[in-house]
């Protein structure tokens, strides 16, 4: 691969485009953030990384996303427009996501939500996220936030703990035939399943992980089974998304997400963390630890080393089994599958 002269506005316009080639704007961004990010040009030099040893995708090293919660990560010197917080646990370092942008993480969010679902105009929008909207930098908040808004739907809103409030919403809805998406942190949907039945039949359920210490852990599976059972439908939804991406990959059902064009999966070593797989081959699957490269994460790092098990498959999808033991554990990803 040749370097590259890397044009912001060029680039941005070709994020979104069905037709751009992901393997040649990631090695433009590697080069630009390589140059442009001190942080992430001190790892690659530390791993002896130039943008001539990168001969495919898979040689961009992955920065550990624990960064995030000890450095600056930024490309380019800017002051952030908004800045994201992870919710952590009592105690424990938090990430920050120094955002120059929101433009950008709103468009990011809003297409790749369309592209799987349709546009945000058709539904009305519940969001039953206690404990994010009572932190101020939540960047799942403010991404339902703004598909409420957008959604332009009187009915769409935020619920904190007015379950019985929810429960006649859903029912007024479902009676309308109104097509509504109710998105919830899993502890949330659970308390609310476990204390109404309900037959949703114009409703998409859909569980953006997050026990919080709140239940004692189930695994995916048997959140999907409670919460279909309850609440009457066919196939609970998931999102998987991170205070660190502008991005998030969805589930259609059980368990297996797929992001959209301008993110990609792939899998390390478990024992190696520098050592990527290689993509399964036709009618397998392979596991590992989750690396993902969202190139909507132009001022910040689009090339993370989670601390995220998975299993990826040829499709492009993959699942998410659950999270390294020496890993703190995060409010959006605290369930194992």
């Amino acid at each position: 691969m040749s370097s590259p002269v890397f044009s912001s506005g060029e680039f941005m316009t070709a994020l979104f485009d069905n037709n751009a080639d992901f393997d040649d704007l990631a090695y433009r961004l590697f080069v630009f953030q390589q140059k442009k990010n001190d942080l992430y040009r001190r790892f690659t030099e530390l791993l002896g990384v130039q943008a001539a040893d990168v001969r495919q995708t898979k040689d961009i090293p992955f920065l550990p996303i624990g960064f995030f919660k000890t450095h600056e990560v930024k490309t380019g010197a800017f002051a952030p427009e908004v800045i994201f917080e992870s919710s952590g646990t009592t105690g424990a370092a938090t990430s920050r996501h120094l955002v120059k942008d929101a433009s950008l993480y709103e468009r990011s969010f809003t297409e790749g939500f369309e592209r799987f679902y349709g546009p945000v105009s058709d539904y009305v929008i519940i969001g039953l996220l206690p404990a994010y909207l009572e932190r101020r930098h939540s960047s799942l908040a403010y991404m339902v936030g703004n598909m409420i808004r957008r959604s332009g739907q009187p009915e769409s809103g935020f619920y904190l703990y007015e379950h019985q409030a929810l429960h006649t919403r859903l029912q007024q809805l479902e009676k309308a035939r109104r097509k509504t998406l109710l998105i919830g942190v899993t502890f949330a949907l659970l308390d609310f399943a476990e204390r109404y039945r309900m037959q949703l039949q114009h409703t998409l359920v859909m569980e953006t992980g997050g026990m919080k210490g709140r239940r004692q852990e189930w695994t995916r599976p048997e959140v999907h089974h409670y919460l279909e059972d309850r609440l009457g439908v066919s196939r609970v939804h998931s999102e998987y998304g991170m205070t660190e991406l502008l991005s998030q990959a969805y589930s259609k059902g059980r368990g297996i997400f797929y992001p959209p064009l301008w993110m990609k999966v792939f899998l390390r070593d478990e024992t190696d963390p520098l050592s990527v797989l290689p993509e399964p081959a036709a009618g397998t699957s392979r596991r590992g630890m989750i690396n993902i490269i969202d190139l909507a994460n132009v001022h910040s790092c689009g090339f993370i080393a989670t601390d995220d098990i998975g299993r990826a498959y040829p499709d492009g999808g993959f699942e998410v089994l659950g999270r390294l033991d020496h890993s703190d554990l995060r409010g959006c990803s605290l369930m194992t599958a």
